[in-house]
């Protein structure tokens, strides 16, 4: 890893430690009769996140006794980012999808200890993570009774369920695979292409597992990443600074759609912590999730890390 690439993940693991929380036991209360507020502002809500420490779940998740819908077949579970938890990643996903009729689940994988209700998760192999994955979407299914689940993950989370759907076993348990700032092609190389041979041993620690050379990597992109019968959505913004090149996100394979937030809100500067309560992104991610449905796509003026300017509050 480079000093630019290895800075550019120092960055990130302070600010998720700066922003992060506890993770909360896996129940949750039932979501209240009235809709959730649903935030925006990425730093506030992420730090007031941390003071709900390890007895809270995200707004609107883990709600064990939801069963699916016939408008909303497919519980969603929502994949953090590196260094992230099940709680301080989803304080606009979980309340936007359970008042928008979604049973939502959400878990806390890769801390060091192996700790589902770890401080930091993320941390450990993908690989290791994506059996972490597995194990959660099946105890998703049983509750709910659905067969297939959709996923909605944002950075690691983004791009380690690419790999559960192609090699982890989740091709036949998962229907729908939306990713926010998706890293599937590596960072600070050439997004895009095959990286052929690999120059980095299996199941390293995650955030070496991004170089474009290493054995993840190699695996997921070597013929192919998608696998028939699933729906790929990425959704990137041109102000990441995380993943760079932006584009490392980007599928240009049968079944896969590729957005840039950008194309659809010029004045929406999300980068890659504010896209997580980005409304440009989540409009994305709803039409996604429900394709025969679509609605307008939200643009709003959004500042890098901090989100939307204003009150920041919205369904």
């Amino acid at each position: 890893m480079d000093i630019s690439t290895a800075s550019r993940w120092c960055g990130l693991a302070a600010a998720a430690l700066l922003f992060g929380g506890l993770a909360a036991p896996a129940l949750a209360d039932p979501p209240p009769a009235t809709p959730l507020p649903v935030p925006r502002n990425f730093l506030l809500d992420a730090s007031l996140s941390a003071l709900q420490g390890g007895a809270a779940n995200a707004p609107g998740t883990n709600d064990w006794s939801c069963k699916p819908s016939p408008e909303h077949p497919e519980p969603v579970v929502l994949v953090h980012g590196l260094m992230a938890n099940r709680v301080d990643n989803w304080q606009t996903y979980g309340p936007l999808l359970a008042n928008s009729g979604y049973c939502v689940f959400a878990l806390t994988y890769g801390s060091a200890d192996g700790d589902p209700n770890g401080f930091i998760g993320g941390i450990t192999s993908m690989e290791s993570s994506a059996a972490t994955l597995d194990a959660f979407v099946d105890l998703v299914r049983a509750a709910t009774g659905a067969p297939k689940v959709a996923l909605v993950g944002h950075s690691e989370g983004a791009t380690m369920p690419y790999w559960y759907i192609k090699l982890g076993g989740g091709r036949n348990k998962v229907a729908r695979m939306i990713g926010l700032s998706p890293a599937v092609h590596g960072i600070g190389g050439q997004a895009g292409t095959d990286t052929g041979s690999s120059t980095g041993s299996a199941n390293l620690p995650a955030p070496l597992e991004f170089v474009p050379t290493s054995e993840f990597i190699r695996q997921l992109v070597q013929g192919g990443i998608t696998v028939p019968g699933v729906a790929y959505t990425q959704i990137m913004t041109r102000y990441d600074e995380v993943i760079v090149p932006y584009t490392s996100g980007r599928i240009d394979e049968p079944g896969a759609a590729n957005h840039v937030v950008q194309d659809y809100c010029a004045q929406d500067l999300a980068d890659h912590l504010s896209i997580n309560s980005d409304p440009t992104a989540s409009s994305l991610v709803l039409d996604a999730l429900d394709p025969e449905h679509p609605r307008p796509v939200e643009c709003t003026l959004v500042l890098p890390a901090i989100g939307v300017v204003g009150t920041g509050s919205g369904n």
